[in-house]
């Protein structure tokens, strides 16, 4: 795992000093190494900063060319099936100097393109340069596991895998962008392709982005998810379920260091110890605990751990842990109202002690129906307001939509709150329909079940909890690795009738039935639980006076202060939190 960063300016030479300043700004995401490269033309610079897994040799080091040097390769990321696609690759010819995934991507796009990217399984924000072409080419992964910034004005391109990457190089300059700053206290963070900075863009999921000779730039997505309603036999879906989740982990294990896993004692977690254990692999583990909470996660935890004799490592937190907030909002970049930052960047930081990768369950809730929301919807008819306003937006179910913003919410947000909150002369800056990013992401053609979860792959998973688990561990120089996250396992699932996957009398059907005999019987019947803590850690009230009652967001004439005052005497803590981060953040960054 890495980080990438360049800049591309056809009308101006660059100076390698920018390079350096953003690899510098990003060198928590790879204290193992820093590379650059300029053109001979000094029009083009690609940076690096390596965490290195396979080849630790330094013939692994990027940016990394192809052997006529016209073609350079900054990447992030790690392609799980690069032994099979290398073995087609020497197949066809291309000759080897590494054992590294960065090399197979880079024969692979002298091969196949472009097209590259449906061949890849696995995690990855990566920039080629075609010197031949004069075009650059950056691409992220399916599932917007590894993130992609970009900033371009007056022909001058600039990326990074984090935004204060961008924000080092000095020939950019960025402004606030109000719309985002309304948008995050709406869905906790700031929608695709946008960020909080007017200029400062995000390359979507699944796509890729190609900056042509003439400055000009295209954007295409290359997957998306395939849905179907087959029926297969109980047994074969159970069986091809193993089967796939099986592999991934495999795959997934393979490294050049050791590879630890966290360890909630939920299914997820849980499941990929017993997953590891059939190919003989033991793993360190890490889990984080609340101090005085009999349901704390680390207490389930630990019975996994014993049962499969893994070395494990608990972290319980405190109240206090709360302040850690002020170094967060570095970390994020952008705002992120999540309420486990904190203690996904905690036990990021015990991993780091031990491993420098972890795998973890994330995935396996949006496929499988795990959430609370996902099992609860019922379809209710729209009232007549909801059917009039459904003929000139293009959704054909606002019930479905208005049900899912309000699961989603942690606090809502709707067009009157946010009227409460910013100051009126600011008011022209909130979206006439503030749930505008879940109705482009709700698919009308699918049924219910599935529409709710493809919204929670493209926006809870990826917008929000992958954005979060990305920033928190990369800080800490630490990869997560996320099985459940093959592009397989998804497609197959997506392709099935829902009752074939999703039996309202069991917890994620197809994954319990491979677990169940394999773990603890108190993991097996736990109560779904989201890794947040107990409520009482987010509701110290005094904490959000000492943040907010002298508030620069106020005194810039922003927020109403008056509001801030209602909801501290309401005790809104889920709409506190909100505004707490973003306090915090705004004073950081602006």
């Amino acid at each position: 795992m890495c980080g990438i960063a360049g800049q591309v300016n056809l009308g101006r030479p660059i100076v390698e000093q920018d390079i350096n300043a953003m690899n510098d700004a990003l060198r928590h995401r790879g204290p193992d190494g820093f590379g650059t490269y300029l053109n001979e033309s000094k029009t083009v610079g690609l940076g690096h900063r390596r965490l290195s897994f396979l080849d630790l040799s330094e013939a692994g080091k990027q940016p990394m060319s192809a052997a006529d040097g016209k073609l350079w390769i900054t990447y992030n990321g790690e392609v799980y099936n690069y032994v099979e696609l290398r073995a087609e690759l020497e197949g066809k010819g291309y000759q080897f100097k590494s054992h590294t995934d960065t090399e197979v991507i880079l024969h692979g796009y002298e091969e196949w393109g472009h097209d590259v990217l449906k061949r890849l399984k696995g995690m990855f924000a990566l920039a080629i340069w075609d010197e031949n072409r004069k075009e650059l080419f950056l691409a992220r992964d399916r599932f917007g596991i590894k993130p992609l910034y970009y900033y371009h004005q007056n022909g001058n391109f600039v990326f990074a895998s984090e935004i204060k990457g961008i924000k080092a190089n000095i020939t950019v300059n960025t402004t606030l962008d109000l719309t985002s700053f309304a948008d995050y206290f709406v869905y906790r963070y700031v929608p695709t392709p946008k960020s909080i900075w007017n200029e400062v863009k995000k390359v979507p999921v699944a796509s890729y982005l190609i900056l042509k000779a003439d400055g000009s730039t295209e954007v295409k997505q290359y997957w998306n998810v395939p849905f179907a309603e087959n029926t297969i036999s109980d047994k074969d879906a159970v069986e091809k379920f193993d089967e796939l989740f099986l592999n991934s982990v495999k795959t997934h294990a393979r490294s050049d260091v050791p590879v630890g896993s966290f360890l909630s004692g939920g299914y997820d977690s849980s499941a990929i110890i017993y997953y590891m254990s059939r190919f003989g692999y033991t793993p360190s583990t890490f889990a984080i605990g609340f101090e005085g909470w009999d349901v704390s996660e680390h207490l389930f935890a630990e019975m996994v751990a014993k049962q499969y004799h893994t070395d494990h490592h608990n972290l319980i937190l405190e109240s206090q842990s709360l302040d850690l907030l002020d170094h967060l909002v570095w970390v994020y970049d952008e705002p992120n109202g999540d309420i486990s930052t904190i203690p996904t960047y905690l036990v990021s930081q015990e991993a780091a002690k031990s491993v420098k990768a972890v795998m973890s369950g994330e995935g396996s809730d949006e496929f499988l129906v795990g959430y609370q929301w996902q099992k609860e919807y019922e379809p209710k008819r729209s009232s007549l307001k909801e059917q009039l306003l459904s003929l000139v937006r293009s959704d054909s179910n606002p019930y479905i939509l208005r049900y899912y913003a309000n699961a989603m919410a942690m606090g809502r947000f709707d067009s009157n709150e946010l009227q409460k909150l910013l100051h009126p002369d600011l008011h022209q800056n909130i979206n006439p329909n503030p749930d505008w990013y879940y109705h482009s992401l709700y698919n009308k053609s699918l049924p219910d079940l599935k529409a709710i979860q493809v919204m929670d792959v493209k926006h809870f998973m990826g917008e929000l909890v992958l954005a979060k688990i990305d920033r928190a561990s990369m800080a800490n120089s630490l990869e997560v690795r996320v099985p459940f996250l093959d592009h397989e396992i998804c497609e197959f699932v997506f392709q099935l009738k829902s009752d074939v996957y999703y039996k309202k009398s069991e917890t994620k059907h197809l994954l319990y039935q491979n677990i169940k005999g394999h773990l603890p019987n108190e993991v097996l019947q736990r109560k779904k639980q989201g890794f947040v803590g107990p409520d009482k850690y987010y509701m110290n009230l005094p904490w959000y006076e000492s943040r907010l009652n002298e508030s620069r967001l106020v005194k810039d004439g922003i927020v109403n202060g008056g509001y801030i005052q209602q909801l501290l005497a309401n005790k809104d803590h889920w709409r506190l939190w909100k505004v707490a981060v973003m306090e915090t953040w705004y004073r950081r960054w602006c």
